[in-house]
């Protein structure tokens, strides 16, 4: 089996270890080794030790010395606080987007307003891969506009954590995707007349609605 080299290996083994705990592939409790994931992707363990060390760092594994690492657990209360973080940061964006000039604010409505109906494709031919892209890169495309590079990082870090517990608690629901859908063109609308009263009153319902799915 072919070796990778150690630069482009590290990442590899990063993005495949946290695609697996983001999407539940590896749960919460459950435990996994660098000889597992190195033979998985035929690399060395150096890599993949250096993954999780990264890993760690993100509050995702624990890691435990010659037994592994732990996948560690949602925690009691995470969702209520990611929600809670998440308001707080998209209704700040929602504030700086408003003051952008037309043309700028014209072109970011455009752009939500693509994205809104792709979603609506993506639910009604039932992709829920295609749908979960979309959702994120939607709420994401609002908080980049906002112009805050640190609360865009810590948004997608929000946003991952979110992922994570969707793919322990949520089935697919095509009637609760259009609800999101019919929610994602409401927040548009408030963006595009500067109503930014309307906005915080629509992605606190949006959020809310999200919760209560978790």
């Amino acid at each position: 089996m072919p070796r990778t080299t150690s630069g482009s290996a590290t990442e590899q083994a990063y993005r495949h270890v946290k695609s697996l705990v983001l999407d539940g592939s590896l749960p919460g409790g459950s435990m996994t080794s660098e000889g597992e994931i190195a033979e998985r992707l035929g690399m060395s363990r150096t890599p993949v030790r250096e993954a999780f060390l990264r890993l760690e760092t993100e509050g995702l594994l624990r890691l435990y010395p010659k037994r592994g690492a732990l996948v560690v657990p949602v925690a009691p209360g995470e969702a209520d606080d990611v929600l809670d973080a998440r308001l707080l940061v998209e209704t700040h964006a929602a504030q700086s987007v408003v003051r952008l000039p037309d043309t700028e604010l014209a072109t970011l409505v455009a752009l939500l307003r693509d994205l809104v109906t792709a979603q609506e494709a993506a639910v009604a031919d039932g992709d829920v891969a295609e749908y979960a892209t979309l959702d994120a890169r939607f709420h994401q495309e609002i908080v980049a506009a906002g112009g805050n590079a640190l609360l865009t990082t810590f948004s997608v870090g929000l946003r991952e954590r979110q992922q994570r517990m969707i793919a322990h608690s949520v089935r697919w629901d095509p009637g609760r995707a259009k609800t999101f859908v019919a929610g994602h063109r409401a927040l548009v609308d408030a963006l595009e007349v500067r109503d930014t009263r309307t906005y915080k009153r629509r992605i606190q319902r949006h959020l809310e609605d999200a919760r209560a799915g978790l």
